[in-house]
């Protein structure tokens, strides 16, 4: 906290910034992670400016080190949209060191009810991407009331066309493949699993040590194992922004097996895409995957 709080003090008085709107006339946006960010933009449209903090597949975002100018985009921000459930404590560092009364503030966590140590991969549950669609319209038509119906024909679009493949892959993978019995590498793949009507079998001692960087049991690492082993899997997936030692032999031998292998990211990935062509080409690997362990 105490490293935030310099950052503050080198911007000079980040409290005393205005939120009011640039020099455009657009609002202010910023996002801590850019799966977020990517959704703002768009529902933003022309009416609003937006920063993502977390930009790059390469950024961690468990132990980015905020910077100054990282301080001043949050002292100015008319809206900053964060993940919380201890995902990015960095983010509400920064709110708490800039606290500017006018701004609104979205957590992710409060908003869909989920706490510090709880499974904060919530871009992932495709329910919750559309209780945050719905916040961050609600928030922009608040920002600007003269622009609402604006936003909500924005929220329609995105909706209608930006999210209509997403939606139908979604829908096609578990119409073909519920019940489908699968393996992953952590935790980020515990939220899709279940809206794919897959069944996840990997230890969920084993996701969560993975994703939070700490070593599992000896006794999950071992059934985690056994699983693809014995073919008790029929698709493994695999975060490929957190592949750990543990991982890349599950990795090999799933391969070794003829377990299809696939990659999802933690982060949009490649750096420029949206969130619907980000979560669309996983998507589709993965039906590819389950496919290809269907003999199909």
């Amino acid at each position: 906290m105490a490293a935030v709080a310099a950052l503050v003090l080198a911007t000079g008085c980040a409290t005393a910034v205005s939120t009011a709107s640039d020099a455009s006339g657009r609002l202010r946006i910023v996002a801590a992670e850019n799966f977020w960010g990517s959704l703002a933009s768009q529902l933003g449209g022309s009416k609003a400016s937006v920063t993502s903090v977390i930009d790059r597949p390469g950024m961690d975002p468990h132990d980015y080190e905020p910077t100054a100018r990282d301080a001043r985009a949050f002292a100015r921000a008319q809206l900053v949209v964060v993940n919380g459930i201890g995902y990015d404590p960095w983010a509400q560092q920064l709110l708490s060191a800039n606290p500017v009364g006018q701004r609104l503030v979205l957590k992710v966590g409060d908003l869909v009810g989920v706490a510090d140590g709880g499974n904060p991969h919530r871009w992932y549950a495709p329910g919750d991407v559309e209780k945050v669609i719905s916040a961050i319209t609600a928030d922009l038509q608040k920002l600007d009331p003269a622009d609402a119906s604006y936003f909500a024909a924005q929220r329609q679009q995105l909706e209608s066309a930006g999210l209509a493949d997403y939606h139908r892959l979604i829908a096609d993978i578990k119409a073909t493949y519920a019940g489908t019995p699968v393996g992953a590498s952590e935790s980020i793949f515990a939220l899709m699993a279940p809206a794919l009507g897959l069944d996840l079998k990997t230890p969920g001692g084993f996701l969560k040590a993975i994703s939070e960087g700490a070593e599992p049991s000896a006794a999950d690492a071992a059934r985690a194992d056994e699983q693809i082993r014995t073919g008790a899997i029929k698709v493994y997936v695999y975060n490929g922004q957190n592949t750990t030692p543990d991982v890349r032999a599950q990795i090999d031998a799933a391969r070794r097996h003829g377990i299809p292998v696939t990659t999802i990211t933690e982060t949009l990935s490649p750096a420029g895409a949206s969130f619907q062509q980000w979560q669309t080409r996983q998507l589709s690997e993965l039906a590819a995957a389950l496919a290809k362990a269907a003999g199909a």
